[in-house]
C-alpha cells in the first residue's frame, strides 16, 4: 500500500560513480556527478518550486519557477538544468527569488480558469500547489485582454480529455511522448502567446498518431490532460501496487481505488520492468473487470444444448468432483486432464497441475504457453541449458546492434518497444527480420539499417545464411567459443553452416531475401559491438520453431554475445505469465522447474511433498487430448482461464473434440468460445481480485495484489483447492504465499523466492538461490547453465504447408496494439474504437489481380477451412503474403490455420498457412453457423442471468 502520489525529485538520477559535495541552504549534500541542483535539493527534502520539471523527463528549464541563487554566479539559473559542482553554494529561498517566482506564477494564473473547487484535480494539481508554495495571494492582471479561457476541449479519446484552456504550455506532455513513449505524436504549434499543444497537424487526439499510452496524461501538471474515470469518479483514496495482466512485459502499476471501485491505473515509477511507463491496455483497458458480461455465479448443465442452471458453489464443486470420478472409473484415470492459462498467476497454475497430477493421478496437463513459446524452452535448453531469456529489459540500453526477428514490439510489447526506441535514437543499429514491414522498420527518429523481408516459413534458412557469413568471413569470436562452448559441437556446426548450400546466394531464391542484404546484416551483428537478439511468435510458431531458436542461440554463441549486459537471446513472451506457466510445470512431461516426470529422484521429491505416488510417463498434450476425445478415450477436461476454441489452430477440429467430451469444466470471467461447449462454468476472478505472482519475459517474478474482493466470492486458486478437496485430495493453503513457499521448496530456481523477499526487493528475476539471493538479471555470466554451450545443427526443412494454384498466398498472423490475444478482455473496453474487427492485409498487386478494393469482403480459404474478412490494402505486405489478427472470434482466423506444428514441441504453425483470397459478398458457412450457435448459447445463458 502506498500513498496516492509518488515522490518526484524533478529530474532523472545521474549514473556517475563520482560523488560531488555541495551546500544547499547551508546544508551539505553529496550526490553523483551530473545530478541537477533541483534533485540534490529534493534529496535533502528541500522542495524547489517547479512546473516543467519531472523525474520522468530530461530537464527543460522553461517554467522559470525553479530559479536559485548560486554564490559566484550571475543571475538566477534554473535549478533543473544546472548540474551540481564541487563546493557549490546554493540558496533556494531568498526575498528576491520569492518575488521572481510569484511574478511568474501570477502570469500563469492570469490565463488559467479559476475553477479549482470544481476541477477534477483539485487538491492534486501542481499548478495549484505551486501557487501556494510561492505564496501567491492575488493576481494583478485581469481577463480583459487576450486569453485562452474559452479554448475548445478535445473529448475524442475514450480514456482522457484535453482541455487547452488549462494548458500552461510546459511541454511536459510533448516531451513525454517524445522521450518516454517515442511516438512523437504531440507538438507545440505557434509561438509566444499563440503557442499550444497539438496532436499532429490540427488533429484530434483520436485522429492523430497518439497511441494512448497515457504518458502525456501522467506528465501533465494541471487538469489539461485528465483521465475521464477521474472526472467521473473523483479522486482516489488509496493505492495498491500490482502487476499488469496483459503482455509479457509485466508492468507495475498503482491501482488507485475509491472504496472497492477502481478509479485509475497509474504506472509505478519504481516498476523494474516499466520504470513508470505503460501502454493503452495496461493503463486504460480495465473495464472488462466490471463488465456486464461477467458471470459471477457457478452454472451447470447436462448437455451443451441445455439451458444453464445457476447453482451454489458447494453443488458446483461436488458436481465436478463426481463427474471426474465417474469418468475415471468408467474410462480409466487418463481419460481426464487439465489446461492451465498464461493469464493466471504462478500459484494458480501450480495448483492446477498439482490437482491433475496428485488428485487425478495423471500427467494430462498442458498450457497455452505450449502453443506459443514451447520451442523457446526446448531450443534454449538444448543450447544454453536453461529454458528462458538471458537478460533483463534494461539490458537493451547497452546494446549496440539489435536484431528483432519474428516480433512486433510496438504492438505486442509496447513498453519494451519504447525502451528499444530510446536506445535506437541514441545510436544503436537495428536489423529487422520479418515478412511484414512492422513499425520499427521506419518510425519517427528510428529506421532499421536492414529489413530482411523473408518469406514466411524460411526463418531457419535465413538464420543459417547469417551464420554462413559469420563463419566464412572469419567473424566468429574465437576466444569466447574456445572458452565457453563444446569444441566438437562447434566444429561440426562450423563445417555445417560453411557449406555452400547455406550461403545467402544459394538460399536467396528460397527466402526471398537478397544475398547482399543478408551479408550486410550478418557483418553488422557480428562486428557492431554488443549484439542483442529479440524474437517472438514469428520464430516459435513454425514447424521448425525449435530449430530456429537453436539457430538464434548458435548465432549468439558464435559472436560472443552472451553472458553480459547489452547482449543475449531474448524471447518476447506474448501473455502476462507465459514464462510462469512454463516454470510451474504445466507441460505433460515436466514437473515445475522443467524436470522430466521420468526422473526418479525428482519425482520422489514431489511424492514426498504431495503425499501420493505420481505417474512416471508423460501425459497428453492438447492436440493429443483432442485426438483422444474424438476416438472416445478422453472424456473430461478442466480449463482454467484459457479459450482453446478460439486460440488453438483448426477451430472446427477443436470444437468437435470439445463436443465429444462428457464433462468440460471452464473457469473464466465470461462465456468464452470454449465455455459455449462447457457443462460446468466456474466464475473466475480478474487479476484485480487476487493475490499471487506473475513471471514476465525477463524471468522477473512480481507481486499481484488484490485491490477488490472477488466478484464471484473466490479467487481462482481457492476454486482449484476446493475441487481437490472434493476429490479427496488434501489442499489446505490459507493464502497464496503458502503456495509460493511450496514452489520455492520444490523448484531449485525459486529457492530464495518468498512474498516477504518480493516485497523487500520489489521483484526478483530467477534463478534466486543461495548463490543469487537477489536474483539473476543476466544469465550465463561465467559459464552456461549446462556448463559449456552446445552448438546444434539446424538443418532447414521447408514447411509441409505449400502454396499451389489453388492456395497461392501465404497467410501469417499476429497482434495489434489495442487488442490482446483472443480479445475477451479488450473487446469489452473502449479499445474497440481503434480496432473493432480483424482485417486481411494484402499487397496492392495481390488485390488488383483479384479485383479486390480496400474495404471489400474477402473470402479466405485454406486446406482446413474458410472465413471472410474485410480487406485492407497495405504497403506493409510483400506480394504473395497476407496477414490478419485473431482477436475477434467471429473472424475465424484459426478456422483456416492448419494442424501443422513444430517437430519437437507440437507448437502450432500459425505463421504459415497457404490460402486463396477471393472477393465475396456474404459471410462464410462457418461464420453463419458460428453466429447461430453463439445466439443459441446466449439464449441458453439467459435463464441463469435472470436469476442473479
Amino acid at each position: 500500500m502506498l500513498s496516492i502520489a509518488e515522490s518526484d525529485l524533478g529530474t532523472p538520477a545521474a549514473k556517475s560513480d563520482v560523488l560531488v559535495t555541495l551546500e544547499i541552504d547551508g546544508r551539505a549534500v553529496s550526490v553523483p556527478a551530473g545530478t541537477s541542483v533541483m534533485r540534490a535539493a529534493a534529496l535533502i527534502d528541500c522542495a524547489i518550486p517547479k512546473l516543467c520539471a519531472t523525474e520522468m523527463l530530461e530537464a527543460f528549464g522553461s517554467c522559470r519557477l525553479c530559479l536559485v541563487e548560486i554564490d559566484g554566479r550571475k543571475g538566477y539559473p534554473a535549478s533543473c538544468t544546472t548540474p551540481v559542482a564541487e563546493g557549490m553554494k546554493v540558496k533556494t529561498q531568498t526575498p528576491k527569488l520569492g518575488r521572481l517566482r510569484r511574478n511568474v506564477m501570477e502570469l500563469y494564473i492570469s490565463d488559467h480558469p479559476l475553477d479549482c473547487l470544481t476541477c477534477p484535480t483539485n487538491g492534486h494539481c501542481e499548478l495549484q500547489d505551486m501557487a501556494g508554495a510561492v505564496g501567491l495571494r492575488e493576481v494583478r492582471y485581469g481577463y480583459d485582454g487576450a486569453n485562452h479561457l474559452h479554448a475548445k476541449k478535445d473529448e475524442s479519446n475514450p480514456y482522457f480529455t484535453f482541455d487547452p484552456s488549462k494548458c500552461i504550455v510546459c511541454s511536459r506532455c510533448v516531451r513525454a511522448c517524445d522521450e518516454v513513449q517515442g511516438t512523437f505524436a504531440l507538438t507545440i504549434q505557434g509561438r509566444g502567446f499563440a503557442s499550444s499543444v497539438s496532436p499532429g497537424q490540427d488533429e484530434s487526439f483520436l485522429g492523430s498518431e497518439c497511441v494512448s499510452c497515457g504518458a502525456c496524461v501522467q506528465a501533465c501538471p494541471t487538469a489539461t490532460l485528465t483521465e475521464k474515470s477521474l472526472i467521473e469518479l473523483g479522486q482516489p483514496e488509496r493505492s495498491v501496487v500490482t502487476t499488469c495482466a496483459y503482455c509479457g512485459v509485466g508492468c507495475s502499476f498503482r491501482a488507485e481505488m475509491k472504496g472497492e471501485e477502481l478509479v485509475r491505473m497509474v504506472p509505478h515509477q519504481d516498476g523494474q520492468a516499466n520504470h513508470g511507463h505503460s501502454c493503452v491496455k495496461g493503463r486504460f483497458a480495465l473495464g472488462y473487470a466490471t463488465h456486464k458480461d461477467r458471470i459471477t455465479t457457478p452454472m451447470l448443465r447436462k448437455r451443451i444444448a441445455d439451458p444453464w442452471q445457476p447453482v451454489g458453489w458447494d453443488e458446483a464443486i461436488a458436481h465436478v468432483a463426481a463427474e471426474f470420478t465417474r469418468i475415471q472409473a468408467t474410462y480409466g484415470r487418463h481419460a481426464v486432464g487439465g489446461i492451465t492459462s498464461s493469464r493466471c498467476t504462478n500459484e494458480e497454475t501450480y495448483l492446477v497441475q498439482k490437482l491433475v497430477r496428485a488428485a487425478l493421478r495423471t500427467n494430462n496437463v498442458d498450457t497455452c504457453a505450449r502453443v506459443c513459446h514451447s520451442p523457446t524452452g526446448y531450443g534454449l535448453k538444448q543450447t544454453l541449458g536453461e529454458s528462458a531469456g538471458t537478460q533483463d529489459f534494461d539490458s537493451v540500453m547497452r546494446a549496440d546492434v539489435v536484431l528483432v526477428i519474428g516480433a512486433n514490439p510496438t504492438d505486442g510489447h509496447p513498453v519494451f518497444a519504447s525502451r528499444l526506441k530510446q536506445r535506437l535514437r541514441e545510436g544503436a543499429k537495428l536489423i529487422v527480420v520479418d515478412p511484414r514491414r512492422i513499425d520499427l522498420v521506419r518510425t519517427p527518429h528510428v529506421e532499421a539499417q536492414h529489413h530482411l523481408q523473408l518469406r514466411p516459413g524460411t526463418n531457419v534458412a535465413v538464420l543459417n545464411a547469417l551464420a554462413h557469413v559469420i563463419v566464412t568471413e572469419n567473424l566468429v569470436d574465437e576466444a569466447f567459443v574456445a572458452a565457453r562452448c563444446e569444441a566438437p559441437a562447434f566444429a561440426k556446426w562450423r563445417a555445417f553452416v560453411a557449406q555452400e548450400r547455406h550461403s545467402p546466394e544459394t538460399l536467396a531464391a528460397e527466402t526471398g531475401v537478397p544475398a547482399d542484404a543478408v551479408r550486410a546484416a550478418a557483418r553488422l551483428y557480428a562486428t557492431g559491438g554488443n549484439g542483442a537478439i529479440y524474437y517472438g511468435l514469428g520464430v516459435t510458431e513454425h514447424s521448425q520453431g525449435s530449430t530456429a531458436v537453436m539457430a538464434i542461440a548458435n548465432l549468439a554463441m558464435a559472436t560472443g554475445n552472451l553472458g553480459r549486459v547489452g547482449v543475449g537471446v531474448n524471447p518476447l513472451r506474448g501473455q502476462n505469465n507465459v514464462q510462469g506457466s512454463c516454470d510451474m510445470g504445466s507441460f505433460p512431461h515436466e514437473f515445475p522447474g522443467y524436470r522430466h516426470v521420468s526422473d526418479t529422484a525428482v519425482r520422489e521429491s514431489f511424492e514426498r511433498a504431495w503425499g501420493v505416488p505420481l505417474h512416471d510417463e508423460p501425459g497428453l498434450r492438447i492436440p493429443n487430448m483432442f485426438e483422444a476425445a474424438l476416438d472416445g478415450s478422453f472424456k473430461g477436461l478442466y480449463i482454467e482461464g484459457e479459450d482453446i476454441a478460439q486460440s488453438d489452430p483448426n477451430t472446427q477440429h477443436v470444437t468437435a473434440a470439445l463436443s465429444a467430451m462428457e464433462c468440460v469444466v471452464v473457469q473464466d470471467l465470461f462465456l468464452t468460445e470454449s465455455a459455449k461447449f462447457a457443462h460446468v462454468f466456474l466464475p473466475g476472478s480478474s487479476f484485480l481480485e487476487k493475490d499471487g505472482t506473475f513471471t514476465n519475459a525477463e524471468r522477473r517474478i512480481s507481486r499481484v495484489r488484490r485491490v477488490m474482493a472477488p466478484k464471484a466470492g473466490y479467487a481462482d486458486w481457492e476454486i482449484t483447492q476446493r475441487i481437490a478437496q472434493a476429490m479427496g485430495y488434501p489442499m489446505n493453503y490459507r493464502d497464496p504465499s503458502q503456495i509460493m513457499d511450496e514452489i520455492a521448496a520444490l523448484t531449485p530456481t525459486f529457492t530464495g523466492v518468498s512474498y516477504a523477499r518480493l516485497d523487500e526487493l520489489g521483484s526478483i528475476q530467477w534463478p534466486c538461490n543461495a548463490e543469487h539471493p537477489a536474483g539473476t538479471p543476466t544469465m550465463h555470466v561465467d559459464e552456461f547453465v549446462r556448463g559449456k554451450g552446445r552448438f546444434m545443427l539446424t538443418e532447414y526443412v521447408a514447411t509441409q504447408e505449400k502454396v499451389n494454384a489453388r492456395f497461392p498466398l501465404l497467410l501469417t498472423t499476429g497482434r495489434i496494439l489495442s487488442q490482446y490475444n483472443v480479445g475477451a478482455q479488450t473487446r469489452r473496453t473502449p479499445n474497440v474504437v481503434w480496432h473493432d474487427e480483424d482485417v486481411l492485409e494484402l499487397h496492392a498487386h495481390d488485390a488488383e489481380v483479384r479485383g479486390i478494393a480496400d474495404g471489400d469482403w474477402v473470402g479466405v480459404e485454406s486446406r482446413a477451412g474458410d472465413t471472410v474478412l474485410r480487406a485492407r490494402i497495405s504497403d506493409r505486405m510483400q506480394p504473395g503474403v497476407v496477414y490478419t489478427t485473431f482477436h475477434f472470434p467471429e473472424s475465424g482466423a484459426n478456422v483456416v490455420t492448419t494442424e501443422n506444428s513444430d517437430w519437437a514441441t507440437n507448437c502450432p504453425e500459425y505463421k504459415v498457412t497457404a490460402v486463396q483470397a477471393t472477393r465475396v459478398t456474404q459471410p462464410s458457412d462457418w461464420q453463419r453457423r458460428h453466429q447461430r450457435f453463439t445466439e443459441q448459447q446466449l439464449d441458453l445463458l439467459e435463464p441463469a442471468r435472470s436469476t442473479r
